[in-house]
């Protein structure tokens, strides 16, 4: 088996117990996620399986849609409901006044378009090569030891540096009471969590998530997502694996002769003579970060990407050099 299988992850597992999970139902040792959801989040967790693995990469950066529930009022420390209460106006009076929906869609513009965004304490970041994670659950299990540990849990934390992220769509769904609901289309690398967080700072009242749901990842959507319980109840994943002749659709193809296929399946670079039509015309405007080569049949062969590391082939793309070969 080999292409992309699309789990509707539910709440709960990590995406890694996901990934051994599906091992277990394909027999399969490749398989590897795209990006994780966190335990407490649902919804489309793409798998690569098989010779798709080797194209993870292409699917780590792509863009992710969510729906997320944010609750006004308190904010905890890992952002969301699976944290201890640190903060917020709910924490010491449970009836304090919350904003109100327009003052939360004036907030919300902050976060539209480019920023820079701190990761969440508690997030896989490495610091001095160790997880965030692990940093903050011994700051906070010292939160609660005798005063001198206690007093140096209280220093000022070791935080992940901010990181530019990129929110393309983001639009207010409903306010009721002390839940917001939100949409949104973001950056690989955006932290739901942090935007909660963010987003409480700003009303000054506190808020943290809880809960998300992954609704889109690159070109798969909902509909291209199946339970977990149902693949490990009813075993078809084949016919819901969707192949490696379709991943990518947003990369430009050639297709190759049969000496063409031949030539990529041992590394070597092919020519517009070993296309099986007028590659240059096929080819297109450049530039071409990567390109699908493709036998006679459709079926992919090989990725052909830039040399140069983050070029581009460009304009006049001959020749292709096929860095990954999946024949």
């Amino acid at each position: 088996m080999h292409g992309v299988l699309v789990i509707d992850k539910p709440a709960g597992p990590t995406s890694h117990d996901v990934v051994a999970r599906v091992r277990r139902v394909l027999g399969e040792r490749r398989v590897g996620h795209t990006g994780t959801l966190d335990p407490c989040a649902t919804g489309g967790l793409p798998l690569v399986v098989g010779q798709a693995t080797r194209l993870a990469r292409f699917y780590s950066g792509s863009d992710k849609s969510y729906v997320a529930d944010v609750r006004l009022g308190l904010s905890t420390d890992t952002h969301d409901l699976a944290g201890d209460p640190v903060g917020g106006v709910r924490l010491v009076d449970a009836g304090a006044p919350l904003p109100t929906a327009q003052a939360v869609e004036a907030a919300l513009e902050a976060f539209r378009g480019r920023f820079l965004q701190r990761p969440p304490a508690f997030s896989a970041k490495k610091l001095g090569g160790v997880r965030s994670y692990e940093l903050a659950r011994a700051r906070r299990q010292r939160r609660h030891e005798p005063d001198e540990q206690r007093l140096e849990a209280e220093a000022p934390a070791v935080v992940p540096a901010p990181v530019e992220v990129a929110v393309h769509a983001l639009t207010l769904e409903h306010v009721e009471d002390d839940r917001v609901r939100l949409r949104m289309t973001v950056s690989a690398g955006f932290y739901v969590r942090a935007l909660a967080h963010e987003l409480g700072e700003r009303l000054g009242c506190g808020a943290h998530l809880v809960a998300l749901r992954r609704t889109a990842t690159g070109e798969f959507g909902e509909a291209d997502a199946i339970p977990l319980a149902w693949l490990e109840r009813e075993g078809a994943a084949s016919a819901r694996l969707v192949p490696l002749d379709r991943l990518l659709p947003g990369s430009p193809a050639v297709t190759l002769t049969a000496e063409g296929v031949a030539r990529v399946s041992h590394g070597n670079t092919v020519e517009a003579a070993h296309c099986a039509h007028d590659g240059r015309s096929a080819a297109g405007p450049g530039p071409w970060p990567a390109v699908r080569l493709l036998a006679p049949g459709g079926r992919l062969v090989a990725i052909s990407l830039p040399r140069a590391p983050g070029g581009s082939v460009g304009s006049a793309p001959w020749p292709l050099h096929p860095a990954i070969v999946l024949t």
